[in-house]
């Protein structure tokens, strides 16, 4: 077992390590340097406690500022903790020049120097960072690069990661670039989904705009980043991008056969969004029966919320190639009737103007294009039927029932002026004796 290539190299290691460590223990300068560490932390463990002491109340904003100045002091704030460690480190390092310069040898401070790096490091992953995608990596990746810069190992992991090549048919990199390829794609992907939130916070507060032009001047600014994101992390990775020639014609016979419909749907999502003919807040209603409120447009397809809290996505082509009803168009008026009837005891000149007055008092009721409109319309079996015309911004249904508290109105009108609603009457005829 003890002849084992790996153990042997291991134990090759912990031999030079101890000889390290027992030279360190008996040489003069390794104890001077323990000595310059000491007073160097001591010495930053002072004056970060008065920094602290200084700073603080000057970066500590009231609890209910807001704002761009008090969002900065606080961030700016967050970074204190990271005083102790990296004072210990300016310190070490300026003691690292004079043992070199009298002993001309600094192991055991650099050794230090490099350790209060990894602390400062740490602190930053643990008390510092909040985002948690930022907090994974700092974890799994920030910290274990720290720690073999701190025990001198970091050279030597790089060069062995840079020998070893990876080969993707013509595309060769190595080991190391993959590396970098991960590390720098999680940072360069992370900024661009919080410049896409923030652009997209932007442009949304800008009302003078259409929703549907918001709507496609945020799609531009999240294809503009996260392509950029891309280009720049092939240069960092090293791969030359003549050599995605052939996967970018893969790509494209793909969309030429099988991904033609998704290929459609996105091309008739920007048609969507430059017309503005259908944006998010509009109930629409498709030649197949699908209606509903449209809550969200994506590259694909629209997803429409039904009032009885259903959603249905519909592809964007459906949209373009069917016939599609739209009843909001962002606040355009829409115009309902509501159905009744008088008894023939009552005199209908006076019905239309106390329905009408009834029924412009609702709140919702408007008086253009036109006020509520009470009109005659026929002779019924058991009374005189009217309906009463009138216009709402908004869908009679879901949230907003229209319909039934304006018939509420015209119950309640009729009943104060004495006019009674009929109920349906028979007259019934008997031939012959009455029946017992």
């Amino acid at each position: 077992m003890l002849e084992n290539p790996f153990i042997q190299k291991m134990l090759g290691y912990a031999e030079q390590g101890m000889d390290l460590a027992l030279g360190w223990l008996t040489s003069p300068a390794a104890w001077s340097q323990f000595g310059l560490l000491v007073v160097a932390f001591g010495l930053a463990w002072y004056l970060s406690r008065r920094l602290n002491k200084a700073i603080s109340p000057l970066l500590t904003p009231a609890e209910d500022a807001v704002g761009l100045v008090a969002t900065s002091r606080r961030f700016v704030l967050g970074f204190l903790p990271l005083l102790l460690p990296l004072l210990a480190y300016v310190f070490t390092a300026i003691g690292e020049q004079v043992v070199r310069s009298l002993f001309d040898s600094g192991a055991v401070i650099a050794f230090g120097k490099r350790l209060f790096l990894f602390l400062a490091a740490r602190i930053l992953v643990q008390r510092i960072i909040t985002d948690p995608f930022l907090k994974l990596l700092g974890k799994f990746i920030l910290i274990p690069i720290a720690a073999l810069y701190a025990l001198g190992l970091l050279d030597t992991a790089s060069a062995a990661l840079s020998e070893f090549q990876v080969g993707v048919g013509n595309i060769s990199f190595s080991l190391m670039a993959l590396v970098r390829g991960v590390i720098a794609g999680s940072l360069l992907f992370w900024l661009g989904r919080w410049s896409n939130d923030q652009s997209a916070a932007l442009i949304g507060k800008k009302e003078e705009l259409r929703p549907a032009t918001r709507q496609l001047a945020v799609k531009a600014v999240e294809i503009a980043i996260f392509g950029l994101a891309f280009l720049l992390l092939m240069n960092i990775m090293g791969i030359n991008l003549a050599s995605l020639a052939v996967l970018g014609g893969a790509v494209g016979v793909g969309l030429g056969f099988g991904l033609q419909k998704i290929a459609s749907n996105f091309i008739s999502g920007v048609i969507l969004l430059l017309e503005g003919q259908a944006t998010v807040g509009d109930f629409v209603e498709l030649d197949g029966g699908e209606a509903g409120t449209i809550v969200k447009m994506t590259a694909r397809a629209i997803i429409l919320e039904t009032y009885d809290g259903r959603w249905i996505v519909v592809p964007n082509e459906d949209f373009i190639v069917t016939r599609v009803i739209n009843y909001s168009d962002q606040g355009s008026a829409n115009r309902y009737e509501a159905e009744f009837s008088v008894s023939y005891d009552t005199d209908i000149n006076t019905v239309p103007a106390i329905v009408e007055a009834a029924v412009q008092g609702h709140p919702d009721v408007l008086l253009e294009p036109y006020p509520a409109d009470c009109e005659l319309r026929g002779f019924g079996e058991s009374g005189i039927d009217f309906s009463v015309e009138f216009w709402v911004n908004g869908i009679d249904d879901g949230r907003h029932k229209y319909t039934s508290d304006v018939l509420f109105l015209i119950w309640n009108a009729l009943k104060d002026n004495g006019i009674e609603i009929p109920y349906p009457h028979r007259v019934v005829e008997f031939k012959g004796e009455m029946p017992k």
